[in-house]
């Protein structure tokens, strides 16, 4: 559904009619009017959008053949793709890796983003993915959204608010999830329909059927964020995604006057109307506070975040935004015991959570493997001793007050 107003292509949105003295000249005048109803605005050639579409895709394939399913699974899921086989269903329903091989790739976790400073994370997320569901989704939707964009405003302006939105989901996520990794571009696909609300805004005037194409916008952003409140959706990451754009929208997508590009394509000596500004007096109101908060917003949050602050303590109730348990699942994060048996190189892990219990045997499993898995629970462990020694702080820092 194209979900924006076009720029008016009728007489009221060409510059008024001008007084001339011959035929001759009318007629050249009328050519000049039609001749800027062409190129008032320029377009572009869309050459970053698909690239980023290819940029994806190869990511998550080499994250695949990363991942190696046969080499540590017996149930992969299309073993025919060889060592690009997928996870077992039962781990990951997306057909995609597994979550150890997502790590390794750059997911986003808050743990290693704020104690072992890698601050990488907070945009090498935003170029993997958990399975090729979530691939075909984010990058439909990215080719469906910003060709259209970068079309109207090049590759520049698009390319910095993809990226920049990306960043801005990922650091609201890392402030409030703090359990659990974070993959995808979701982030700034939601920046770039931001962008194209606060577009439509500050360019206002220069649009046709402005309270159709707001009407649309709006309803497609509010559908796309309620979908985010399902279990293990991080709708956190959208609405720092859509909030980032939103503001950056405000900065760099403004647009000059309709009357203003028009006076460049009339002769001079056939223009009797006063000088117009290139931009009216909101955009520019509306441009330095979007920039204002865009800078505050993305030093505060780093602080926090680097701080070790956690969201959740001082807005008990903001984890509603992003989850919303329905059918007895559950969106906390549920605590698991895992004991392990070895006889020769046969591993047994029977884990329990929530009162039930799994065992997965692991045959073949080398020393290196082990490590690896004792690394990780060491990691979780350590993770939630860090939490809980900033949650006595904090009831310490209240009691005191």
């Amino acid at each position: 559904m194209d979900s924006r107003g076009n720029p008016r292509r009728n007489s009221e949105s060409l510059v008024h009619p001008v007084v001339v003295d011959s035929a001759e000249a009318m007629e050249s005048g009328v050519g000049e009017r039609r001749s800027q109803e062409v190129r008032a605005f320029r377009s572009w050639s869309p050459w970053l959008v698909p690239l980023f579409v290819v940029a994806n895709v190869l990511v998550f394939s080499v994250t695949m053949y990363i991942n190696n399913c046969p080499k540590n699974s017996s149930s992969c899921v299309g073993r025919f793709l060889g060592r690009l086989s997928f996870q077992p269903f039962k781990e990951n329903p997306l057909l995609g890796p597994s979550s150890l091989t997502l790590e390794k790739m750059g997911a986003l976790e808050v743990n290693k983003v704020v104690n072992k400073h890698q601050g990488w994370r907070l945009i090498t997320c935003i170029w993997l993915h958990a399975g090729v569901f979530h691939l075909l989704a984010n990058m439909l939707s990215l080719l469906f959204i910003g060709i259209r964009l970068e079309q109207e405003f090049g590759f520049v302006r698009i390319g910095m608010l993809y990226i920049i939105s990306g960043f801005g989901g990922s650091l609201l996520s890392a402030l409030f999830i703090k359990a659990s990794i974070s993959v995808g571009a979701s982030g700034a696909l939601f920046g770039l329909l931001g962008g194209m609300l606060s577009e439509l805004i500050t360019n206002w005037t220069i649009y046709a059927n402005k309270f159709a194409a707001l009407f649309t916008l709006v309803f497609i952003i509010v559908i796309n964020l309620a979908v985010g409140i399902l279990p293990h959706v991080d709708n956190f990451a959208h609405i720092g995604g859509f909030i980032s754009g939103f503001l950056l929208g405000f900065v760099v997508l403004i647009r000059p006057q309709f009357e203003w590009v028009s006076r460049k394509f009339v002769r001079q000596g056939y223009d009797s109307l006063p000088a117009k500004p290139k931009h009216k007096i909101y955009q520019y109101i509306l441009w330095v506070l979007a920039l204002i908060l865009v800078i505050v917003g993305f030093t505060v949050g780093l602080v926090m975040l680097f701080r070790g602050f956690n969201a959740n303590d001082h807005c008990p109730w903001c984890h509603y935004l992003s989850c919303i348990p329905m059918n007895g699942r559950s969106c906390k994060a549920e605590s698991v015991y895992c004991l392990s048996s070895q006889s020769d190189n046969h591993l047994n892990l029977t884990c329990s959570s929530n009162g039930r219990q799994a065992t997965y045997p692991l045959s073949n499993v080398s020393g290196a493997k082990i490590l690896e898995l004792y690394r990780v629970v060491f990691d979780i462990i350590a993770d939630a001793v860090s939490t809980l020694q900033q949650k006595l702080k904090n009831q310490e820092h209240l009691s005191s007050v």
